[in-house]
């Protein structure tokens, strides 16, 4: 598997597939093999790059918070690492944090934009002081109650009755992450900076994806959906946070239709 340095993490990579680029960008506490169970749909005609994001998976942590500003330098660096001069983007979740912020900085490397179970806001001062407390929770206890925490949380009500093995995947990718990564990783998005007036500055074609399940209230994308000219939604049903791993054939075709679209402009 590739890996390449960004500052002072070696990260890893996978690329699948030939055809037009696509980057993946998996959600919090998971990894690339997030992204399975769709690759088989897209890699027929796209090359799809999938990274294991700073401290996730196969990736290092380096020093200090994982910030928005470092995984879209690790981003810029990826796209360096493997030529890629515009592509289409796919963020879930921390994902599509950190794509905001490489908007701001290579907006020009942008061909489209996949915004999934994701929000544009800044934490609250609640939600920042309770990932800070996570964070220092899960140094003194581990990761194990924070993982049960996670998949109740993450994962919808219809997932963790009837998929067990999607509930089993992603208990498996987050055993990845240690409690130095975890707490690195929430003080970073506790930093993350306030990305609402980013959304009118969006002008390429976007797809905004959320699940009916999802523990972001649909308001927030209703509110990307507003201020990201021509974008448009679409809701998963039976589906939480994680709507591409636990709905993978509808992710995918979703995915598949947008940039097959795009294409053919």
């Amino acid at each position: 598997m590739p890996t390449f340095f960004s500052g002072d993490a070696q990260l890893s990579y996978e690329v699948v597939g030939d055809g037009p680029d696509v980057v993946l960008l998996h959600p919090f506490p998971l990894n690339r093999h997030f992204w399975d169970s769709v690759t088989a749909q897209l890699s027929t005609r796209y090359r799809l790059i999938l990274p294991d994001l700073r401290a996730h998976g196969d990736s290092e942590l380096g020093e200090g918070p994982a910030t928005m500003q470092k995984l879209a330098d690790d981003l810029a660096g990826l796209c360096r690492e493997e030529n890629i001069r515009k592509a289409f983007f796919v963020g879930v979740s921390i994902g599509g944090y950190l794509l905001f912020e490489f908007w701001r900085r290579n907006r020009d490397q942008v061909a489209a934009l996949v915004l999934a179970n994701t929000r544009p806001g800044a934490e609250t001062s609640e939600s920042k002081a309770n990932r800070l407390q996570l964070a220092d929770r899960v140094l003194r206890e581990g990761t194990d109650g924070f993982i049960e925490e996670m998949l109740t949380k993450l994962l919808s009500q219809t997932t963790r009755k009837n998929r067990p093995d999607v509930v089993a995947a992603a208990r498996k990718m987050m055993q990845t992450m240690s409690a130095e990564d975890v707490a690195g990783v929430q003080r970073g998005m506790a930093e993350r900076p306030d990305s609402v007036a980013t959304l009118a500055t969006i002008d390429v074609p976007t797809l905004l994806v959320a699940g009916d399940e999802d523990s972001i209230p649909l308001s927030e994308f209703e509110l990307m959906r507003q201020h990201i000219s021509g974008s448009r939604l679409q809701v998963i049903s039976r589906a939480g946070h994680y709507a591409a791993l636990e709905k993978p054939a509808e992710f995918g075709a979703l995915l598949r239709t947008f940039f097959d679209g795009l294409l053919r402009r």
